[in-house]
């Protein structure tokens, strides 16, 4: 609000509510917070660019151990396989078998192909604006 009490903010609604029924049908169809919060917890590991380069990785190359998965994203073992350990703890990816010391991972499940090869489509037809990369 400016000094003047009858000036109103252009952002600021006037009304607490415009559309009761609007609101009240979102607000039914809403999740449960427990729900929204596994689900940001999802996004918040797509956040980083290693683990997107390993989810490619299996995305791309089906089963891979920890060693390969390092190598097609650049990463080091270390890197990759601490990286592993949160995607694997939070069911992004599963562990299907082990072959003597080493252990495969893969994609757990047709949703996390789905949300992937989704992020992915996006990144490819649109550029998003990225002030603080640009020094814009």
């Amino acid at each position: 609000m400016s000094e003047r009490s009858d000036v109103v903010e252009l952002d600021t609604c006037l009304a607490r509510v415009v559309d009761s029924d609007r609101v009240a049908a979102v607000q039914a169809a809403m999740p449960a917070a427990e729900q929204v919060e596994q689900v940001a917890d999802v996004f918040a590991l797509l956040g980083d660019a290693n683990r997107v380069r390993l989810l490619v990785a299996l995305l791309e190359g089906g089963e891979m151990c920890v060693c390969d998965l390092a190598a097609a994203a650049g990463m080091s073992e270390s890197a990759a396989s601490h990286a592993i350990r949160w995607l694997r703890a939070h069911r992004i990816v599963s562990s299907p078998r082990r072959q003597g010391r080493m252990m495969y991972y893969r994609l757990d499940d047709a949703h996390v192909r789905v949300l992937l090869d989704i992020a992915l489509s996006h990144a490819q037809h649109t550029h998003a604006l990225h002030p603080e990369r640009d020094g814009s």
